[in-house]
């Protein structure tokens, strides 16, 4: 699954990424490209967690993440 966000929206989520997770670098993140199961993957691997915790760690960052947020009509 990707976000669907724009390139813009994705540079400040690529920001916040490499702040959360400090082993991924900008080449990873280039990997990455929105693609939330590559940032699991990632996550997983560089920290050597199980995935669910993987996957804890990346929702945990999504809830916090403005630009990952459903956008709500108005």
């Amino acid at each position: 699954m990707s976000w669907d966000i724009d390139a813009a929206s994705w540079t400040s989520v690529g920001v916040k990424i490499k702040s959360r997770w400090g082993k991924i670098n900008n080449a990873r993140l280039a990997v990455i490209d929105s693609k939330r199961e590559v940032l699991v993957s990632q996550v997983q691997e560089l920290y050597e967690v199980t995935p669910e915790e993987a996957e804890n760690q990346v929702a945990g960052f999504e809830k916090h993440t403005k630009e990952l947020r459903p956008k709500v009509a108005a």
